[in-house]
């Protein structure tokens, strides 16, 4: 009940959504003040929302800040990193996998490992029953990648039953707890997420040092078209936005996070 809420809700606050209930409201009604009044607020949001400025500076303003790797002082007994994103298949029988949009997350905890900052790496989430049978679930295909690249296979932990944010924290919460008790855990996920991501294991009473990756982000100079030009791309990237502040709102509502 509650996976069908979160996604009720959050089909129907995010802009875009809203946007194209405005037109077809406008499409239906027989008032022409309120056609107009519902199509200008409608082509509104869409250009608000595919602003490669003010988008770009959502996400700097939302994303927990980067951290160099010669900024990581101490060494943590285990990384933690969250699927969603990582990897992407092309068929569930395939023999090699594609890198996902959120792939960074891993690759981070490579680096991480490969320069001594963190000694065991658990990937915590679920993928569909068919892509696990053929050993293609996502928190496999990142395990095959990382001892490929030369991380110990025995470093590598993978928590497979996760199927939201929550879930990844309490999950992972058990195994830290029974195989790494007061421990040092830096927490691996995207720059836009960690702040839901460190609720949640705060939650389930698992503190950790945090390690932002997947940014969106940044301060660099912005060109003239990025104020008037709107971006379709950027639309995309402002609904992963939005999406992120329903979720942590819904988590605060539930007290998950």
């Amino acid at each position: 009940m509650f996976y069908f809420l979160s996604k009720t809700i959050d089909f129907l606050l995010m802009p875009f959504s809203i946007s194209i209930i405005l037109i077809l409201f406008a499409l239906l009604t027989k008032k022409a003040r309120r056609k107009k009044t519902a199509m200008i607020a409608s082509f509104s949001i869409l250009f608000l929302i595919s602003n490669t400025y003010l988008i770009n500076k959502a996400f700097y303003w939302w994303e927990y800040q980067p951290v160099n790797l010669k900024e990581v002082k101490k060494t943590y007994d285990v990384g933690i990193v969250l699927t969603g994103g990582l990897i992407n298949m092309a068929e569930v029988n395939a023999d090699h996998p594609g890198l996902g949009m959120h792939a960074d997350r891993f690759l981070q905890a490579y680096l991480l490992y490969k320069e001594g900052e963190i000694r065991k790496i658990i990937v915590t989430g679920a993928s569909q029953k068919i892509l696990t049978d053929y050993g293609n679930g996502e928190a496999q295909q990142t395990a095959k990648l990382l001892i490929q690249w030369g991380v110990n296979p025995q470093d590598i932990i993978l928590e497979p039953k996760a199927k939201n944010t929550r879930e990844n924290a309490l999950f992972t919460a058990e195994i830290l707890k029974q195989q790494f008790p007061d421990k040092h855990y830096l927490l691996i996920t995207s720059a836009f997420h960690m702040r839901r991501a460190v609720g949640c294991f705060e939650k389930a009473g698992v503190k950790t040092d945090q390690f932002p990756a997947d940014f969106y982000g940044n301060d660099f100079h912005n060109k003239i078209k990025d104020f008037i030009v709107p971006d379709p791309e950027v639309l995309g990237y402002s609904q992963l936005l939005f999406r992120e502040w329903v979720g942590i709102v819904v988590y605060k509502i539930m007290g998950y996070c």
